[in-house]
């Protein structure tokens, strides 16, 4: 791969992470915001007495939904994430095969043989590096 191809690459992953992680979150948040009000506030006259404005409504939202999604992403990282996590390394081939090979050093159950076809199989992963 060269240099322009990877350049491309990193921009094009970067602009998706950007997109789907930032951008993608405020419009999120902004539509959750409109819906809510229009669904509601809109046309209800107890509320619409206390919280008449949109943009009111809209600090309000925003000043009990972040300590909110703050109290549930500390949950979720102290609780879920770990199950998460080891799923993932389960379903992962190369994570498997990466263990297998640390182990299979350490324990000296490895031929020369063997040790070639892993380093091979390092280098393969090596020469896949976009940086």
């Amino acid at each position: 791969m060269n240099s322009v191809e990877r350049i491309v690459r990193k921009i094009w992953w970067t602009t998706k992470i950007g997109h789907s992680t930032y951008l993608m979150f405020l419009l999120a948040i902004g539509n959750f915001i409109l819906i809510t009000y229009n669904y509601f506030l809109e046309g209800n006259t107890i509320f619409e007495n206390h919280i008449s404005n949109l943009w009111v409504f809209g600090i309000i939202f925003l000043a009990l939904y972040f300590p909110i999604s703050i109290i549930i992403g500390r949950w979720h990282t102290s609780t879920q994430i770990s199950v998460d996590m080891t799923i993932r390394g389960l379903n992962n081939p190369v994570q498997a095969k990466m263990i297998k090979i640390l182990l299979d050093v350490q324990t000296g159950n490895v031929s020369s043989e063997k040790m070639k076809e892993y380093r091979k199989f390092i280098a393969k992963i090596e020469n896949k590096q976009i940086e």
